[in-house]
């Protein structure tokens, strides 16, 4: 057990994406529809179906402040995260707080999530899914934001959870917030796991929904931005930046 605390007492990670990328059709990706996370986009990881010729995350250039897109592959629930791994509890080492400025570059069929999730595999799956106003939590513990085009407000940003005391919500209306993702605007959305499970929902610096008991306060979680295809049609988001951030328990 760690006695001695220092200056490290938060855990920090932020990429602004100036720089580095996974090309889509990777030269040594996987190859394979199972994806894998053998990439690092500064301090995060690269899961999901890399071995697509239409997935990846490539930096956008000539984009002021830097900006990646996350291209999810062209058939239903396949995609790309780009994210941290399992390592947040948020009893231990809450408030955890992750913060993502992202825009569609069409408007069209796919899912887009932001959040914590207690999973992050290689072949990162989505942590929920939508028909009409049905949100099927396929998560145990998860809690974030998504759009949806199987949903019946299409374009509009949902803020779902699963895992705590708080039954998980099912019926999409009772978690959608009155912002919709317009064509390429900007978009920035923040969510907040208090120690006690509460999570707090923002939107372009605007509090959105709370929730007490979101979430489990000992379930480990980790957390991503990632986009799915739904259709035959590519999907894709643009990310400006990702900040998540958590306090160290000096405990373990």
């Amino acid at each position: 057990m760690a006695t001695t605390q220092s200056q490290f007492g938060r855990i920090e990670l932020f990429d602004d994406f100036c720089g580095p990328e996974i090309p889509v059709a990777n030269a040594i990706a996987y190859g394979t529809s199972a994806g894998g996370c053998n990439y690092y986009i500064g301090p995060y990881k690269v899961t999901g179906d890399l071995g697509e010729t239409d997935t990846g995350v490539v930096g956008l250039d000539g984009t002021v402040n830097g900006v990646i897109r996350i291209s999810g592959n062209n058939e239903n629930a396949k995609g790309v995260a780009v994210g941290t791994g399992i390592h947040f509890s948020p009893v231990l080492n809450g408030t955890l707080v992750a913060e993502t400025r992202v825009q569609r570059a069409a408007v069209t069929a796919g899912v887009v999530f932001f959040g914590f999730c207690d999973v992050n595999a290689d072949d990162v799956a989505e942590p929920l899914t939508s028909t009409g106003t049905t949100l099927t939590l396929t998560a145990s513990d998860m809690c974030g934001f998504v759009i949806d085009s199987q949903l019946t407000a299409t374009a509009t940003w949902h803020m779902p959870f699963n895992g705590g005391t708080t039954t998980g919500e099912t019926d999409s209306t009772n978690v959608v917030s009155d912002v919709v993702a317009v064509l390429a605007e900007w978009d920035i959305l923040r969510i907040e796991i208090a120690p006690n499970g509460t999570a707090f929902w923002y939107i372009n610096g605007v509090q959105k929904q709370t929730k007490t008991n979101a979430v489990s306060t000992t379930v480990v979680q980790g957390a991503y931005v990632g986009c799915w295809g739904t259709t035959s049609t590519a999907a894709s988001v643009d990310v400006d930046y990702l900040y998540v951030s958590a306090n160290r328990d000096w405990t373990v």
